[in-house]
């Protein structure tokens, strides 16, 4: 079953690309037309240079604003925030954020629900500065860098140790933070091992840095989806056009950013993002994300894929059933944003 609906979404990443041009612009020039004042809509998601350059990158494309929306975008470095900003209504809609605790939120009340996908594939790798450390079989009896127990980062490794037969009981997790505070523990020594992101994946040997034979996550945990979209049942009853406005811009962001014709602008964008780096940081960044191309261009996630979440929940002890698929998403605003890109 996961080998299916893996090939199925790989299907559409790599058709959804090719839709792009005059059809969303003769739309969003429609909905301009027919709209009033444009429509607030307050956005929050979590702190990355990913996440970071990508924001960036809609901002200079002004695809929210195309489409009648006044923005207001929050980006948090303590991905603990997102879910209370959500719960009380702070935010109306969270992107480009991790989902797996989305769901025991809703199992213990939260009226939360998820709208569908951003980033299907993990742009993870699991990173070691200790030379006799060189696969995930290696990690048994080391420290590993992580967020906090339950986050993100660390629901990645306790998935990937499970599947390469590793008992997470035998290493020790320690909360370091962010994937670039992983990344610096790693280089440091601090920790044995730790996933970040793919920015540094090309310049390891300037980090002194390798990562592991079998730590490339889009590979190994190909049914992780990891990163969705979702917002508050209160803001599907009242503001449920900007919120399928607000689905449309960042599906034609994901399908513009895979595209050739992005390059140049996401170069641009990284280097505001995260501070003037290493252009080849950039550089081997976009090329990656060619290669893999792991954003849901058309937005909407498999049934399968919220199964797989909430399994891995059920197993990891974070949630005590899995809930019904139409208690947790809502994919109908996706459907109806897709047709603003028609």
């Amino acid at each position: 079953m996961a080998t299916a609906f893996v090939r199925r979404d790989a299907l559409k990443l790599g058709l959804g690309v090719i839709v792009l041009g005059g059809g969303f612009a003769s739309r969003a020039a429609s909905v301009a037309a027919e709209a009033g004042p444009p429509l607030p809509i307050s956005i929050i998601t979590s702190d990355s240079n990913m996440t970071n350059t990508l924001i960036e990158l809609i901002r200079r494309k002004r695809y929210l604003e195309d489409l009648e929306l006044a923005p207001t975008i929050l980006q948090v470095a303590d991905a603990s925030k997102v879910m209370p900003a959500m719960i009380s209504g702070e935010a109306d809609i969270c992107v480009l954020n991790g989902i797996s605790l989305l769901f025991p939120a809703i199992a213990r009340g939260a009226k939360l629900k998820l709208l569908g996908g951003s980033c299907l594939l993990p742009q993870i790798a699991v990173y070691s500065s200790k030379p006799d450390i060189k696969s995930v079989a290696d990690l048994k009896g080391r420290t590993i860098g992580t967020g906090a127990l339950g986050a993100l980062t660390h629901q990645l490794m306790v998935a990937l140790l499970k599947k390469k037969g590793v008992d997470p009981a035998t290493v020790t997790f320690r909360n370091v933070g962010s994937n670039a505070d992983i990344f610096r523990a790693v280089v440091a020594g601090t920790v044995d091992a730790g996933p970040s992101g793919i920015d540094v994946y090309d310049q390891q040997a300037k980090y002194h840095t390798h990562s592991l034979s079998d730590g490339d996550l889009w590979t190994e945990l190909p049914e992780y989806t990891y990163q969705g979209t979702f917002t508050s049942d209160r803001a599907i009853a009242d503001k449920r056009e900007a919120l399928v406005r607000t689905l449309a811009a960042f599906a034609r962001l994901y399908r513009f950013v895979q595209s050739p014709d992005s390059q140049d602008l996401f170069i641009q964008s990284y280097a505001k993002a995260v501070g003037n780096p290493d252009p080849a940081e950039a550089e081997s960044t976009w090329t990656f994300i060619q290669k893999i191309r792991s954003y849901a261009v058309d937005i909407v996630l498999s049934e399968e894929r919220i199964r797989y979440m909430q399994d891995l929940n059920v197993e990891l002890g974070v949630q005590k059933s899995v809930l019904p698929t139409n208690e947790v998403a809502d994919s109908s605003l996706a459907r109806e944003a897709l047709k603003l890109l028609a």
